[in-house]
């Protein structure tokens, strides 16, 4: 029931996720952050169980950072960091498979619109798109994002063709997802532009 969007603007790339824990017909809670940072320039947004969902954010976090350490602070591009990501979730399918769906988006210098994004399955598909959405949202919201994306898309217009998206769930979709969490990646980093519940407030 998981919900994540992505979406390429001239400059970078704006991640979304819903905020909600839960299982069955039991809500844990409803803020949880699922957009984990990989690097100072790139994160991914994670759907899947809770356990999954941690437990690969964690292992791909750290073993890029470990990439970093041992190679003289060298940081992996967006496109190497998804390659990365789907060697791994391709491995763990002979082994004990990873029930995750991602999207992953950073910014690099050498990208001539800066910003990237990747699309991944638990089964490990890989595809760059421009935008994308994981979970049921896709149903309500690749349709508004192909209408309104275009390759001069601005910051401002790109977090409001989110809330749009973000809008339109709150409206259509049967599920409520109350809270969601809003974060950019450009020149400057990553950083958080707004969310529903405050995720270090546990």
């Amino acid at each position: 029931m998981d919900t994540v969007f992505g979406v390429c603007y001239n400059g970078g790339v704006v991640l979304a996720t819903d905020q909600v824990n839960a299982r069955s017909i039991l809500m844990y809670q409803q803020n949880l952050d699922k957009i984990a940072q990989l690097s100072s320039h790139s994160a991914m947004g994670v759907s899947g169980p809770n356990c999954d969902l941690v437990n690969f954010s964690e292992y791909i976090s750290k073993n890029l950072a470990l990439y970093e350490l041992s190679n003289d602070g060298l940081r992996l591009s967006t496109h190497a960091q998804a390659n990365f990501c789907r060697g791994e979730l391709a491995k763990a399918l002979r082994k004990g498979p990873f029930q995750v769906n991602i999207i992953l988006g950073g910014y690099d210098d050498k990208t001539p619109t800066g910003g990237s994004l990747y699309v991944m399955d638990y089964l490990g598909s890989c595809c760059k798109l421009n935008y994308g959405a994981q979970g049921y949202a896709s149903n309500f919201c690749l349709s508004i994002m192909d209408r309104d994306w275009d390759e001069n898309l601005t910051e401002e217009k790109a977090v409001a063709l989110v809330e749009k998206c973000v809008k339109e769930l709150q409206m259509r979709f049967l599920i409520n997802q109350s809270n969601f969490i809003i974060k950019v990646i450009d020149k400057e980093g990553v950083r958080t532009l707004k969310f529903g519940a405050d995720p270090t407030d546990n």
